[in-house]
């Protein structure tokens, strides 16, 4: 997906060069080309973003269940230290 990127921002990126002025190949190159593309690898993106939150959200929970398993345990299960 990412080279159909590169891809695309190349060609207007040389639509952007062929401008009569700076301020046209700039808008050209914006408008065209970096805004697009950045709209769509965002809106692309929007699932492994999920993903990725949900995962760490698992974990998180993981974790503290984990840790709280591990303080709540009763004093007479606990070991005692040798005197």
């Amino acid at each position: 997906m990412y080279i159909i990127a590169i891809a695309w921002l190349y060609v207007t990126l040389l639509m952007a060069l062929t401008e009569h002025s700076w301020v046209a190949g700039v808008a050209t190159f914006l408008l065209y080309g970096l805004g697009p593309v950045a709209l769509l690898l965002y809106l692309l993106g929007t699932p492994q973003r999920r993903r990725n939150r949900q995962r760490r959200e698992q974990e998180a929970a993981a974790r503290a269940q984990t840790d709280s398993g591990t303080a709540s345990a009763p004093e007479s299960s606990r070991r005692q230290p040798d005197q």
